[in-house]
C-alpha cells in the first residue's frame, strides 16, 4: 500500500481528486489530498509545501503527485520527506530560481497555444473554461468544479522556485492527449528538455482527475513500487 499525497493545481482545492481518490483506495491505498492556501495572498511556495507536509503528518509510503501548478510545489515535498516517486500530471516543470510568473514565456508557452489553436480551429487556449479545461469533463461535474475555483496568491505566482536542482526521486509524468491548455507536444518538449524523461500519455484533456479518473488511478498504481504491492 502507498500513501498518495494528490496536489490540485492554480486556484482549485483538494476536491479535484476525489474521484481519483476513490479508485485509489479501491487499490487499498492511502489519499491525501490537502486545500493549497492559494487563497491568501502572503501565501508563497514555502507556504504551500508546509500545508502539504502538515497533512501527510506522519504517513509513510509516499507518492508526490502535482497537477498543473502542482509541479511547483510537488517537488518541494518531495525535497523534505522521503518519497518512492514523484508524478506530474500535465504539470508546470520549474527550473531553480524560475517565478511561476516567468514559467510562460521561459518555456515558449504562448507560441506553442498559438500553433495548436491553428491546427485545431482555435479550440486550444479558448477563453471558454468549458472548452479549453472541460471540454471531456460531465458538464454537472464541471460547473460544480467552476464553483469550487478560487483566486490564487500573487505572492506565491511571483516567488523564485527555491530549490537548487529538482530531487533526486523516480519522476514520472503524464501528458493530457487532448490538453487544450497545455498542448501536448509543448508539453513533451518541456518534458523532455527539463526532466529528461519520456512521459506516459492518458487520452484525456487538462482536468484528467475529472474526466479519466479510473484511467489515471490505473496509472498511478503502475508507480508504486513492487514491495510495497502486500
Amino acid at each position: 500500500m502507498a500513501t498518495f499525497v494528490l496536489i490540485h493545481g492554480g486556484g482549485d482545492v483538494g476536491w479535484y481528486w476525489h474521484l481519483v481518490e476513490h479508485e485509489l483506495r479501491q487499490r487499498d491505498h492511502d489519499v491525501v489530498a490537502p486545500d493549497l492556501p492559494c487563497d491568501d495572498d502572503d501565501a508563497d511556495l514555502h507556504d504551500y509545501a508546509d500545508t502539504v507536509v502538515d497533512a501527510i503528518g506522519d504517513r509513510r509510503d509516499l507518492v508526490v503527485v502535482g497537477q498543473s501548478y502542482g509541479g511547483f510545489t510537488a517537488p518541494l515535498v518531495a525535497d523534505r520527506l522521503p518519497v518512492e516517486a514523484l508524478v506530474l500530471v500535465a504539470g508546470m516543470v520549474p527550473v531553480p530560481g524560475e517565478k511561476p510568473a516567468d514559467w510562460w514565456d521561459d518555456t515558449g508557452y504562448r507560441p506553442a497555444v498559438q500553433e495548436q489553436a491553428r491546427r485545431d480551429g482555435g479550440l486550444t487556449g479558448h477563453d471558454d473554461p468549458f472548452v479549453a479545461f472541460y471540454h471531456d469533463v460531465p458538464r454537472a461535474l464541471a460547473e460544480q468544479a467552476q464553483r469550487k475555483a478560487r483566486s490564487e496568491s500573487s505572492t506565491a505566482y511571483h516567488s523564485p522556485w527555491p530549490l537548487d536542482a529538482w530531487p533526486a526521486v523516480t519522476t514520472r509524468f503524464v501528458v493530457c492527449l487532448d490538453d487544450r491548455f497545455f498542448p501536448a507536444p509543448f508539453m513533451r518538449r518541456v518534458v523532455a528538455e527539463r526532466l529528461g524523461i519520456v512521459p506516459d500519455e492518458i487520452a484525456a484533456g487538462h482536468c484528467v482527475a475529472l474526466a479519466r479518473p479510473r484511467e489515471l488511478a490505473n496509472l498511478f498504481d503502475s508507480y508504486v513500487p513492487a514491495r510495497m504491492r502486500g
